[in-house]
């Protein structure tokens, strides 16, 4: 190939895909540049309110992860017991009036509300709850609450993601990828993590071993960018300074290990468990919502205060207050020297209560930090016990500290991969990649039945950001002959009939479609509900056989037909029913199918699907993922429907008949109570009578729907009532039986096929 050639713009646009490269190059730019900054401006309000709340007021002496530097430095005051009760909770009452005020969805820790808007609210988060939730979580974590910045971070970075998604009116499936590497380039940032930050956007979306894979390469960019511009402030250390890089060295040290994994999975349950029991005792609690963080923070600052008095330490037992890393740092410096196996202990368990109390009862924190403390201090002491007991086979608790870290959130997270790579850049261990694999793999399996972010969903086919992934194979793979109700009863219209027998077929029919066949059975055409309709309001029409109201343009389809071709046959005739045909020449009927039969059949299909990849009992429930469940009742109500009173004389019913194209009149009275319906069939015997005009009246004629869909009832459950009680419109009502509106079996099912379309698109 000639050089010229290669080198020119035609070849390079067709052979490379600069066009991609350079929008994501762009985007995850622009996202990391301002995670990176939002991570500066965190960790320094934090750091200030940090050094006056411990250092100025309280009078305690905190560590700080050795690859960190302070900006801040004020000298230390006297130590005053009780501001470690005062300032928690003072801290607790402003997060909680801040957040409650202007921001509810910023309580607890953030992550979990990222991860909901990705599967659940398509990738939208309300401008301000960044804001929010910065302020909030530098307010809790700096006056003492226990938490962590992974999920204020988080939340920041995926807020301006959803942000520039939205204002650069990018698509549903666009705006998720950049929410998620927000999220991913406020954690990599603010952690000296990169690529960890990237993998855990991409790893903490679902419970199952499953990456978003799509959502990886663009969290790299930010990842990347974020955690440059951080580095340029606060320099490019790993956050923990570890010196003596510990290793491993022998296949017997997997022993203690695989007793290690097997405890943080344990301790990761006591703390969910924990957790979200103190959680739910807060939400309980019938007092406004503002006063829960502080009565957290009160819970949290009496606990560190007794175990300072009690150990005598104003250094160590500080750390199950605030983030914490100052124990671990004297870990990885000294060893165990200056602790000793209780402390390590005694602060592990304590920070899963302060955790719990700070940010369970609606304080503004993350849960990642906590995690490395409670993780870390707990396996240090048990590394400790096992270098008594096999001391040629462990030989330096460290290594358990930093193997434990990374299990116990692998555990309690449901975030193995991310986790292993997380713990090796925080502290530049790269040495126990070996057994950080063992143990936070055994840990993982041990603990998939529970996790601390209750937004994750199992696997792809629980989340609505990916309804429609498997409408392709269902809809070209099911034929029709799997799909149509065999026993289903039709009527079928002679060519001669008359349209007086038409009007009793189809008074005695519920079907929509009806065909019209010659003597021998051959199919001719057909006509729909609404052109027998049509007759009713023009009696003295021109039509007077069934030959003369059909039309041979209906929907028309074979046994073998799959259902892609059977929605686009309904689609095109603007029905929602269709012939089923054998194959012969002469098209004999056999059947018919509706688009109830083709949505019932895609959401039995998808079920199969889901409970084909399901290995356990607590997954095998109906899908999330299915697109029925994506349809909102309220906005398939048609509430400009002509109603009667039931006083209401038969010349009013029959004007309004005249006067609008559908076959159902409500029977409301002034206060819109339903007293009954008015179907055009039931009326069309006596609505010719003059002489019956003046006397007859709307509650002699009206009867009792069917069923009533209420407004509280799911999309599941309305269509159920379709199809046991055979209507094609219900009204519907609210609590106390007041009359909303009429919703219609076709408008569920054609918004159904806009939402499948839809999100198989997005």
């Amino acid at each position: 190939m000639k050089l010229e050639k290669i080198f020119s713009t035609r070849y390079l646009r067709e052979q490379f895909d600069f066009l991609l490269a350079g929008k994501w190059l762009i985007y995850g730019s622009i996202i990391g540049v301002v995670s990176g900054l939002g991570a500066i401006v965190f960790q320094l309000l934090l750091s200030l309110i940090k050094q006056i709340s411990f250092g100025k007021l309280m009078g305690l002496t905190s560590m700080s992860p050795g690859g960190e530097t302070e900006l801040f430095h004020f000298s230390a005051g006297s130590f005053t017991p009780y501001l470690v009760v005062l300032l928690p909770t003072v801290g607790g009452l402003v997060a909680g009036w801040i957040v409650y005020t202007f921001a509810p969805e910023a309580e607890g820790h953030g992550t979990d509300e990222v991860i909901k808007a990705y599967h659940k609210k398509r990738g939208i988060i309300q401008t301000k709850v960044p804001l929010v939730k910065l302020v909030a979580s530098v307010i809790t974590i700096g006056t003492g609450g226990s938490g962590g910045r992974e999920g204020p971070i988080a939340q920041i970075g995926a807020g301006f993601g959803s942000f520039l998604g939205r204002k650069l009116g990018l698509n549903t499936r666009t705006r998720r990828w950049l929410m998620a590497s927000g999220m991913g380039a406020g954690i990599g940032s603010i952690f000296h993590a990169p690529l960890a930050g990237a993998i855990f956007a991409a790893e903490v979306l679902y419970s199952d071993p499953e990456i978003e894979a799509e959502v990886l390469l663009p969290s790299t960019v930010s990842s990347i960018i974020a955690y440059s511009v951080y580095g340029m402030a606060y320099g490019w250390h790993n956050m923990f300074i570890e010196q003596s890089l510990v290793g491993f060295s022998s296949p017997l040290e997997l022993v203690p290990y695989l007793i290690l994994a097997i405890l943080v999975a344990l301790l990761s349950h006591l703390f969910i468990r924990t957790f979200y029991g103190v959680n739910s005792i807060f939400k309980k609690l019938k007092i406004n919502n503002i006063f829960k963080p502080a009565i957290g923070g009160f819970l949290t600052g009496t606990l560190a205060l007794s175990m300072i008095l009690l150990f005598k330490d104003k250094t160590y037992v500080v750390d199950i207050m605030g983030g914490g890393y100052g124990i671990l740092q004297e870990v990885f410096d000294n060893g165990v020297t200056n602790l000793g196996i209780v402390l390590l202990l005694s602060v592990s368990f304590l920070k899963i209560l302060t955790t719990s109390f700070t940010i369970g009862s609606g304080g503004s924190a993350g849960v990642f930090g906590p995690s490395m403390v409670i993780g870390g201090t707990f396996s240090t002491g048990i590394g400790f016990m096992f270098q008594k007991l096999m001391p040629t086979v462990v030989q330096n608790p460290v290594a358990f500290t930093i193997v434990g870290m990374a299990g116990f959130f692998a555990a309690a997270a449901n975030t193995p991969l991310s986790t292993i790579i997380m713990v090796s850049e925080l502290t530049g261990n790269y040495q126990l990649l070996l057994p950080t694999m063992w143990v936070c793999t055994i840990s993982y399996f041990i603990a998939r039945k529970w996790t601390i972010y209750r937004g994750q969903v199992p696997n792809m086919n629980h989340s609505q950001a990916h309804f429609g992934r498997y409408s392709p194979q269902i809809i070209t793979g099911t034929i029709v002959a799997d799909c149509y109700k065999k026993d289903r009863k039709f009527t079928v219209v002679q060519s001669n009939a008359s349209t007086k027998e038409i009007l009793e077929l189809a008074d005695n029919s519920r079907q929509r479609v009806f065909p019209v066949i010659d003597e021998n059975g051959n199919l001719l055409g057909g006509f729909n509900i609404d052109d027998v309709t049509h007759l009713l309001h023009e009696p003295a029409s021109e039509i007077e056989t069934a030959k003369d109201l059909m039309y041979t343009n209906i929907p028309v389809v074979q046994l073998q037909d799959n259902l892609d071709t059977a929605n686009k046959q309904m689609n095109d005739s603007f029905m929602d029913e269709a012939l089923v045909v054998d194959d012969s020449p002469n098209k004999r009927v056999i059947g018919i199918i509706t688009s109830s039969d083709i949505v019932l059949t895609y959401n039995r299909k998808l079920s199969e699907m889901n409970y084909a990849d399901q290995e356990d009992e607590r997954q095998k429930t109906p899908s999330d993922s299915s697109v029925l469940r994506a349809l909102s009742l309220k906005h398939l109500v048609e509430k400009d429907l002509i109603t009667v009173h039931p006083d209401s004389t038969l010349r009013t019913i029959v004007n309004a008949v005249v006067h609008s194209k559908r076959n159902i009149f409500p029977v409301v009275d002034e206060k819109q109570y339903l007293h009954g319906i008015i179907l055009l069939n039931d009326i069309r015997s006596i609505m010719f009578k003059n002489e019956n005009y003046d006397t007859v009246k709307a509650k002699d004629l009206m009867t009792q729907p069917p069923d009533v869909v209420t407004l509280e009832d799911t999309m599941q459950k309305v269509v159920s009532k379709f199809e046991l009680s055979g209507a094609w419109n219900l009204p519907v009502v609210d609590q106390k039986l007041h009359y909303v509106g009429i919703v219609s079996k076709s408008s569920i099912f054609s918004q159904y096929r806009k939402e499948l379309v839809r999100h198989a698109v997005y």
